[in-house]
C-alpha cells in the first residue's frame, strides 16, 4: 500500500536557484547515491488535507514578504528510523519567520507554532547511506549554495495534481 503525499504550502525557488540544487542532485547520483526527483522547495506546512483558512492565511501573510532570501547554514538530518532525510538548514527573516510560525500554528494537522526551513537534498535515504552522503554533499557543497531566494508561494495538492500560486 502506498502512503498518499500531503497537501503542502511550499516557497518556490528562482529557476536559478533550482536549477542550482538540481546539480548538486546530479553530482550527488554521480557518486551512486539514490536519483532525488523533487522539485526543489521549502516547505511552510502540510497535512493529508490542507484546511482552507490555513491555505487563505498563507495567500494573506506570505505574498508581502516575497521574494525572500535564505542562507544555509547547517546541514541536518530528519528521521529516526531506517529511512532519513538529508536537508540544508536554512535561516530567513524575521518577518518570514513569524509569518511561517503563524500559517503552522493554523494548521491542525501541523506542529504548533514551529518550522524549520530547510532544501531537502536527500529524501528517504537509508540510515547506512548517512556518512558517505554527508561527506559527499559536503565535497560539493561551494560558496554558489550559500544563499537561495524564493519568489513564490503556492499550495501543492498532489492527489489532484493541482498547484496554485498564493498571491
Amino acid at each position: 500500500m502506498s502512503r498518499q503525499s500531503p497537501e503542502n504550502l511550499l516557497l518556490y525557488l528562482t529557476p536559478e536557484d533550482e536549477e542550482t540544487i538540481r546539480e548538486v542532485y546530479a553530482a550527488l547520483a554521480e557518486r551512486g547515491f539514490p536519483v532525488q526527483h523533487q522539485r526543489p522547495h521549502i516547505t511552510v506546512t502540510f497535512a493529508p488535507a490542507l484546511d482552507v483558512k490555513v491555505v487563505d492565511l498563507a495567500r494573506e501573510l506570505l505574498p508581502p514578504l516575497l521574494p525572500a532570501t535564505f542562507r544555509r547554514v547547517g546541514t541536518v538530518v530528519f528521521g529516526t528510523k531506517s529511512k532519513q532525510t538529508v536537508a540544508w538548514l536554512l535561516e530567513t527573516t524575521d518577518e518570514l519567520e513569524t509569518a511561517a510560525r503563524q500559517i503552522s500554528a493554523a494548521n491542525p494537522e501541523g506542529r504548533g507554532p514551529r518550522w524549520t526551513p530547510h532544501l531537502t537534498l536527500g529524501l528517504r535515504l537509508p540510515r547506512a547511506l548517512m556518512p558517505d552522503y554527508m561527506r559527499a554533499l559536503d565535497d560539493i557543497s561551494t560558496f554558489r549554495h550559500k544563499e537561495f531566494s524564493a519568489p513564490q508561494a503556492a499550495w501543492w495538492r498532489p492527489k489532484t495534481q493541482q498547484l496554485e500560486a498564493l498571491g
